[in-house]
């Protein structure tokens, strides 16, 4: 039997054990917004120390999570030293957006049905809390020689765009890995993603009185002209072309719409909040200049009108680096051999943390548990899945490739 044969059976002898621990940690919110994510950091040090993975937990300073929107943050890394060689960080991040409505299982129940888990994070990113760990005590069942390292780094700040997470973490230098595996499905190898730039629009007018309208200036009706011509652009975004496979187009989302103090009053204030995914060709600062100006020169239209245009959020998209070689070769093979079809290496329109380490020089890619779209797991919409099946397989990949990449010279 060789070593990677003796992998996958430790894996399945143990994907009981795999699967509790993924419900465990579904079981513990951690919505964000609040962001109250310290409780489940505690519970999951205290799951990977019984388990044999000694785990530093290192808590953001409040004042540093309170200026990021949030309430707590500890962070954990655990960190395992096998000899010389090159340090592989694999990422995943434990916040979530909360569940809104319209499940039908639990939203933290971790319930399995027709050999699917359900519940917040089931599939980004609890998920490859289980699928890294178990992966790490895999490799280090075969009882080898092994050069380099590995950490676990799981963190809780991507969905406010990781400063107070990973990035906390890399300034802080309590991490610094010479290449980096994050969190994501498991039939392709991510490379690439969008950036995404999150803006706050405040649209200023005057209250009156319903009953004489003309004594105020109408906020809401400046804002429907700025909302007119931010579609406007989204239409016009489609006729740009990224050259990254796996992405289309840039596109714009005003998710968040509030104002108004009562049915009769004219609206002194209106506030929007935007979300402009950017594809990897564009430059973010001739991005937010366009959509400003766009927003102005909507504003003027209205006479009385002023608007304060707020960043929230500036992730940088996803740039390869030349050295993700080795991961995306390692990832590719043996998810062509474990799941008997091509895994093909590209983009997403989605961002992620992996930028950060990108953006530090530390090569990087996207790869864990999960389908083949972000549409099939029900991700940040109701009953949130994950095929078992895809978590065993993924675990059993991420293993095999830390061998080749922690035995190569």
């Amino acid at each position: 039997m060789n070593h990677y044969e003796q992998l996958d059976n430790w894996i399945d002898a143990h994907f009981d054990e795999q699967v509790k621990f993924l419900q465990q940690l579904i079981q513990i919110p951690t919505d964000t917004p609040p962001g109250n994510n310290t409780p489940h950091a505690e519970r999951a040090a205290d799951l990977l120390d019984a388990m044999g993975l000694a785990t530093e937990r290192h808590v953001v300073p409040a004042e540093l999570v309170k200026a990021a929107g949030l309430q707590t943050i500890t962070n954990l890394i655990t960190r395992r030293r096998y000899g010389p060689g090159k340090t592989i960080a694999l990422n995943a991040h434990g916040d979530v957006v909360p569940p809104g409505e319209g499940w039908v299982h639990a939203p933290y129940g971790g319930e399995i049905d027709n050999g699917k888990i359900y519940g917040r994070a089931a599939a980004v990113s609890k998920c490859d809390f289980s699928t890294y760990a178990f992966a790490v005590r895999a490799l280090e069942s075969l009882g080898i020689p092994l050069n380099g390292a590995v950490e676990l780094l799981f963190t809780y700040d991507e969905e406010f765009g990781g400063e107070v997470g990973p990035a906390w973490l890399l300034q802080n230098k309590l991490t610094k890995p010479d290449l980096m595996i994050a969190a994501g499905f498991s039939y392709q190898v991510i490379t690439a993603h969008n950036g995404c730039l999150q803006m706050e629009v405040t649209v200023h007018g005057k209250m009156a009185h319903a009953a004489i309208p003309s004594s105020g200036i109408d906020a809401l009706q400046g804002a429907t002209k700025i909302l007119t011509a931010l579609y406007a652009q989204n239409t016009l975004y489609q006729s740009i072309t990224s050259q990254v496979e796996g992405i289309t187009h840039p596109y714009l989302n005003v998710g968040m719409i509030e104002g108004g103090t009562n049915t009769n009053v004219v609206p002194g204030r209106v506030t929007l909040k935007l979300d402009r995914r950017m594809i990897p060709e564009e430059n973010p600062t001739e991005v937010e200049a366009n959509i400003s100006q766009v927003i102005a020169d909507a504003a003027a239209l209205t006479p009385g009108i002023t608007v304060d245009v707020k960043r929230i959020l500036l992730a940088n998209a996803l740039k390869p680096l030349p050295g993700n070689k080795p991961l995306v070769d390692a990832l590719q093979k043996h998810g062509s051999a474990v799941f008997g079809e091509s895994i093909p290496a590209l983009g997403t329109p989605l961002y992620t943390d992996v930028r950060i380490f990108c953006e530090a020089g530390i090569p990087g890619v996207i790869y864990g548990a999960g389908p083949r779209t972000v549409l099939e797991s029900n991700a940040k919409r109701a009953d949130e899945n994950l095929d078992l099946n895809d978590l065993r397989r993924a675990t059993k990949v991420i293993a095999r490739s830390l061998l080749d990449l922690l035995t190569t010279a």
